[in-house]
């Protein structure tokens, strides 16, 4: 079997999806559904269980059949303040699944963030190293939780204790596709403009608030759930694997192209304005992310990632602009 945390969020039960399509039926989703449609996400697919958080490490115990963890539950709100609830959701619970899959020799994928290069001062390298991860630092309380965790890891292997065969910690970039409804504001801006842009609205987008960019032109390493997919289906099939990678498109892109791109594939004209950035966010605000995937590509790992007009174009007719919009 294959456990998926957060299972039933966004890019959790994007992996619940590929799973099954490629013929596993044995998958278990740990996860809590709450009262904002998440059991949407999983309403076509075949899982075996719905494991509460708070019960999966007793429920691990009773299982002898796991083949791997693929760790994606998380606090995921990069406006979450609570340090005691984000450490205990992302950082301690992660350490539990370390310790038990390590224990048992079973596979561990897990999400790291691009939230913990900080400002991206120190670059993207995606280093499995305790000297080079020291020298990053996140902006917010999620990346720092993530961080911890990698540092663990890290720590770990480089004093040669035990870790499971695969032990891969994967730092998402800006992850957009189906199955976002139930994130709210939260959402990618994708899945958040394009109702706006097809009912003909005007786009709000944030001025830029540093001399190097212009209004619109902040720029994100924008990726394609599909492309995360291909990356993790890859590691099952690995037997012996302990990395950090970084999985994004590989390409800085505007959100003005990313906008742009949904108004291209609806036949409309770019209907943009520009308002000033909440003062509370400006000292956290990164503006420049892209993803460098050089250590994943060599380590093996061939499939070409999407670009960013394709992706979009792909995510609006086959989902968003549909009578069905989940996978």
């Amino acid at each position: 079997m294959i456990v998926v945390t957060g299972g039933a969020g966004f890019i959790g039960s994007n992996i619940v999806a590929a799973l099954n399509e490629v013929g596993r039926m044995d998958v278990v989703v740990c996860d809590t559904l709450g009262n904002d449609g998440k059991w949407h996400n999983l309403r076509k697919r075949v899982i075996q269980d719905i494991v509460p958080p708070h019960e999966l490490m007793s429920w691990l115990e009773q299982h002898e059949d796991i083949e791997a963890v693929i760790h994606m539950g998380a606090n995921s709100s990069t406006l979450a303040k609570d340090g005691d609830e984000v450490m205990e959701s992302n950082f301690r619970f992660s350490l539990s699944l370390l310790d038990w899959c390590t224990a048992r020799g079973v596979k561990l994928i897990y999400a790291s963030s691009a939230a913990t290069y900080g400002d991206g001062t120190q670059g993207f390298s995606d280093h499995l190293s305790l000297a080079h991860l020291r020298t990053l630092r996140p902006l917010n309380l999620y990346g720092w939780s993530k961080h911890l965790f990698d540092q663990v890891v890290a720590t770990r292997m480089e004093s040669g204790k035990k870790l499971p065969p695969v032990c891969v910690g994967l730092k998402f970039f800006n992850v957009f596709g189906p199955n976002e409804q139930h994130k709210g504001s939260m959402m990618s801006l994708a899945s958040k403009y394009f109702d706006k842009i097809k009912a003909g609205e005007t786009i709000d987008l944030f001025r830029s608030h540093h001399p190097d960019y212009k209004d619109g032109e902040q720029l994100r390493d924008f990726v394609y759930v599909e492309d995360i997919l291909g990356v993790i289906l890859w590691l099952l099939d690995q037997s012996h694997r302990v990395a950090l990678y970084n999985v994004g498109s590989g390409q800085a892109r505007s959100f003005r192209n990313l906008v742009g791109a949904i108004f291209d594939v609806l036949g409309q004209e770019h209907r943009i304005r520009f308002i000033d950035m909440p003062e509370e966010i400006r000292p956290r605000y990164q503006y420049f992310t892209k993803a460098d995937d050089t250590r994943l590509r060599t380590d093996g790992y061939n499939r070409p990632g999407t670009r960013l007009e394709d992706a979009i174009a792909h995510f609006v007719r086959t989902y968003l602009d549909t009578d069905d919009p989940y996978r």
